[in-house]
């Protein structure tokens, strides 16, 4: 049961046990291990502290991604444009991390609050890569391939990111309820091997969106590595939705 406002804990107590209920980082890619979520605790104590629940920090997080994907809609390609848009989705991302923690800590979590955490989510990702996608479309002139000629790259990156969630979501539940097999999560190597499937990666890679050719190569190669990352992802998904897990 959540705490009342009376004596509800404040920013250095939460602080304190967020710090020592922190979840496995095995394989959790290494901006999200090391940086993200050291980030998210100190957002998560300040919300406990000001009495915002875990929906309210979860909607804080889809305005600051709205306020990124705003800027890179509406203002021209420039390196304070960029600068503006890549905070925004780290704080954004930050605080995707600050609402579960909230959740745990004040025993606030249930399922509507984990439903719109992922529903939120299922939005953002798709969002930010047509937003790319637009913004190669309205700027020829700054990014390089003339409008479609590298805009089926964010189209692509969508349809990718897109599967990828869905894997990912349908493969937890499937594990749960026909208790299969799950594949090793790995150590600390993978996590610097998956750095570019880090969701803090694509944040901070709008820091080179003022640099428009940079900016294409750059997502480019992201592109490219998330792709094959993926199929051998889902690969193994498949193999150990295949294996009866431990009975225990």
């Amino acid at each position: 049961m959540s705490r009342s406002q009376t004596d509800r804990p404040g920013f250095a107590e939460t602080l304190r046990a967020l710090n020592g209920a922190q979840k496995p980082g095995h394989g959790v890619p290494a901006y999200t291990r090391w940086v993200n979520r050291r980030a998210a605790r100190v957002f998560a104590a300040g919300a406990v502290a000001l009495g915002i629940g875990p929906n309210g920090v979860t909607a804080v997080s889809a305005l600051l991604s709205a306020g990124a994907i705003a800027v890179l809609l509406l203002a021209d390609p420039t390196v304070l444009t960029a600068v503006i848009a890549a905070l925004l989705f780290a704080l954004g991302y930050a605080m995707d991390s600050a609402d579960g923690q909230v959740a745990r800590v004040t025993g606030a979590s249930s399922p509507g609050g984990e439903w719109l955490d992922h529903v939120v989510d299922s939005v953002r990702v798709p969002a930010i890569h047509l937003t790319v996608a637009v913004g190669f479309l309205r700027h020829p002139e700054h990014f390089p391939g003339h409008g479609w000629g590298s805009a089926w790259m964010p189209l692509l990156f969508c349809v990718v990111a897109v599967g990828h969630f869905m894997s990912q979501i349908l493969a937890e539940q499937l594990r749960r309820t026909r208790r299969t097999a799950a594949p090793s999560s790995g150590g600390t190597l993978r996590s610097f091997l998956n750095l570019h499937m880090d969701a803090g990666t694509l944040c901070w890679i709008f820091l080179l969106w003022g640099f428009g050719t940079v900016f294409v190569i750059a997502y480019g190669l992201l592109l490219a590595a998330t792709v094959l990352t993926v199929a051998v992802s889902m690969r193994r998904k498949y193999q150990s939705l295949n294996t009866p897990g431990d009975p225990s």
